[in-house]
């Protein structure tokens, strides 16, 4: 999905946010914000929000030095959706349909989300999710590629999100790969969050080989590519990857809540709507 005109304000709004977390120097931020203007102008129009997020951040992380500030506020959603993951699990035992309650917590947990919105309520927003209809339900498609997939990529979002995403792991029975982003990027899954959640007991975790706030094939590592392009179900969660994978056109199941107009409209559904669906074929 290229970049709306209406993504350029919401990347200076994350600048400011972002660099008041790093500094209370207003002369350094003004610098930051004068860099970032300076460049997205020599990124080609048609960008995806991933691409433009990646030169954003990586200004931010150059100009101030801090490579990760999120780092507390992931390790905080986690322990809180660790502290959930009992009655969820509970959630999970007692429906009559295991596999489509673990979606919808797994969409629940899309809610995590520093950079398209940062005011949640996790345990609100899970109530509601539940009892929430689709706004696209590919459902009976899922399953019917889930029963016949030897091969599952998990494409991760974010941090604190990984719980939810092991819940819904575990309803698979099959064996998974769970994939990462290759350094922090705003409050986005790395290694290092996938194993604080425990994904490394019903996964294997491994990196896309790209920093984006999504996934860039261009940029990602052969390694990745290649488990990619043999995988018999893609399972990509959350806006950034729907941003970088949208119009690739592989078996891609998109999982998450939306929560911003922009990608209300690309897709043509109501803001604050749920989807799980399946990639349009080129």
């Amino acid at each position: 999905m290229r970049a709306y005109l209406d993504c350029y304000p919401c990347f200076f709004t994350q600048i400011l946010k972002t660099s008041r977390m790093i500094t209370s120097d207003e002369r350094k931020i003004w610098n930051i914000l004068n860099e970032v203007s300076l460049t997205i102008p020599k990124i080609p129009f048609g960008a995806t929000p991933p691409e433009i997020g990646q030169e954003v951040y990586r200004i931010i992380s150059k100009m101030t030095g801090v490579k990760d500030p999120y780092k507390k506020i992931k390790e905080e959603c986690t322990r809180q959706a660790l502290s959930l993951y009992p009655e969820m699990k509970k959630l999970i035992n007692s429906s009559e349909d295991r596999l489509m309650t673990s979606i919808k917590l797994s969409i629940a947990g899309n809610v995590i989300d520093f950079g398209a919105q940062a005011d949640f309520d996790l345990e609100r927003d899970i109530e509601k999710i539940l009892s929430q209809d689709f706004g696209i339900n590919h459902y009976q498609e899922f399953c019917e590629v889930l029963d016949r997939a030897g091969k599952i990529l998990y494409i991760a979002d974010n941090a604190g999100e990984t719980v939810f995403d092991r819940l819904l792991i575990e309803e698979f029975h099959k064996s998974v790969i769970y994939v990462v982003r290759e350094r922090p990027i705003i409050n986005d899954a790395t290694r290092e969050d996938a194993l604080l959640s425990g994904i490394n007991e019903v996964a294997e975790i491994m990196s896309s080989g790209c920093d984006a706030p999504g996934t860039i094939l261009k940029f990602c590592s052969e390694d990745f590519l290649r488990v990619y392009r043999s995988s018999d179900l893609i399972i990509s969660k959350g806006q950034g990857n729907y941003e970088g994978l949208s119009e690739e056109g592989r078996p891609v199941f998109f999982l998450l809540k939306v929560k911003c107009p922009v990608i209300a409209r690309d897709i043509g559904i109501e803001e604050g709507s749920i989807i799980l669906t399946k990639a349009k074929k080129r």
